[in-house]
This record gives structure tokens, C-alpha cells and sequence, in this order.
């Protein structure tokens, strides 16, 4: 679809009259060349997001599993000692940036850096046993 909403823009170029903004014509180019293939083809069979594809394949074992790892992982992250668990609860479970949960935890965020690093490690190496995805798909490096 993008090659062919750039190729009729290349080819439309001298009707480009500069009313509005280079952007603002580009993107109705593309809306149009968007609905006149849906409305020729239909909606795509096939769904495009990755997650919904592998979602689909995956079935109640696989959610029970990721259920589980991620009731483990909780209970590793309250064994942490409370500066980095304080650090793992405030940056991922409330999902404050990095600015936010220093400033809640009243450390500065170099300081939070460091305490998240140090609770990371110590959550791979409680939850070793977890499988492939060890500490859970939101707990990667910042």
C-alpha cells in the first residue's frame, strides 16, 4: 500500500497546488488509496498485529502458564529487600517513568537506576526456574 500511495504522489505532483501542507496532502493521498482497495477488496483475512496472530494460536494451557509466572514473579518481588522492590513496584507494576517514581521514592534517578538494575538481577536469579522468559516480559533492561 505504501508504494503504491507514493507512486500516485510522485505522479501527482504538478497537481499539487500548496493549499495546505505537503504532509496533509500526502496523508489524504494515502486515506484514499486506502478505502478505494478496501472497498474494492474488503477487509485483509489475515490480521497484520504479530500479538493477535500469536494469540489466536495460543490456548488456556499457555495463559495458565503466563498466569503463573507472573503470580511467581510477584511473590519473588516481595522477597526483595524493600529499597528494590519499592523500585520494581513503582517503575513497572504502577508503570511511572523513571522521573515519576524517583521522585515518589525521593531518590534521585540515578540512584533508581541503580536500585532497578540490582532488583533485576536479583529477580533472574529467584526466578531461574520460570522458564524462557525468566522475569516476565516487562521486566527487561531500561
Amino acid at each position: 500500500m505504501a508504494q503504491e500511495v507514493f507512486l500516485k504522489a510522485f505522479r501527482s505532483l504538478a497537481s499539487f497546488r500548496g493549499e495546505s501542507a505537503f504532509s496533509t496532502w500526502l496523508i489524504a493521498i494515502a486515506v484514499n488509496t486506502c478505502r478505494s482497495r478496501l472497498r474494492a477488496e474488503g477487509q485483509p483475512l489475515l490480521s497484520l498485529d504479530a500479538s493477535r496472530v500469536f494469540a489466536a494460536e495460543r490456548g488456556p494451557l499457555h495463559d495458565l502458564e503466563d498466569h503463573q509466572r507472573a503470580e511467581a514473579v510477584r511473590r519473588a518481588v516481595l522477597t526483595l529487600p524493600e529499597r528494590y522492590r519499592d523500585a520494581i513496584v513503582a517503575y513497572y507494576f504502577e508503570e511511572k517513568d523513571l522521573a515519576a517514581a524517583s521522585r515518589v521514592l525521593g531518590v534521585a534517578e540515578g540512584t533508581l537506576k541503580a536500585r532497578l538494575h540490582r532488583a533485576r538481577e536479583l529477580l533472574k536469579r529467584r526466578c531461574a526456574s520460570l522458564g524462557p522468559h525468566r522475569a516476565g516480559p516487562h521486566m527487561e533492561e531500561s
